[in-house]
């Protein structure tokens, strides 16, 4: 008689099998989530290098037109205001891009923390099952 209740039919391959593609998918889910957190790195790693090309690119036109100024200081009237303004305005933009490379370096997200957070759940999760 206990062949005719309901899942006797399925037996341990049944089970096996069941347990089997219940891993798959959580390696999937977990590939998938460390694929995620690869990409959002080297996303940011390119935004960091782009970042400091454009600081070392401003702060290179502001040592040339700070140089440019220094030679010009003996020369007429109103070209030293305008040497300067523009020296002042790229040395601040590239020490103001420079400081937001370092500050986006120091701040960001530790590497694989969403797969680490949910691997953490997944054990917890195995851990407190009777």
């Amino acid at each position: 008689m206990p062949e005719n209740s309901p899942g006797a039919g399925k037996g341990l391959l049944a089970s096996l099998t069941a347990l089997a593609a219940t891993l798959v998918a959580i390696a999937h889910t977990r590939l998938d989530l460390l694929s995620s957190d690869l990409e959002e790195e080297r996303a940011h790693l390119f935004s960091l290098l782009m970042l400091a090309l454009v600081a070392l690119f401003c702060l290179g036109v502001g040592v040339l037109l700070a140089t440019l100024l220094l030679v010009a200081a003996f020369w007429d009237t109103h070209r030293i205001l305008v040497l300067a303004v523009l020296a002042g305005l790229f040395l601040a933009s590239g020490g103001a891009a420079g400081w937001f490379v370092l500050h986006k370096a120091r701040t960001k997200p530790r590497i694989f923390a969403a797969s680490m957070s949910e691997l953490l759940k997944d054990r917890q999760q195995l851990v407190s099952r009777p």
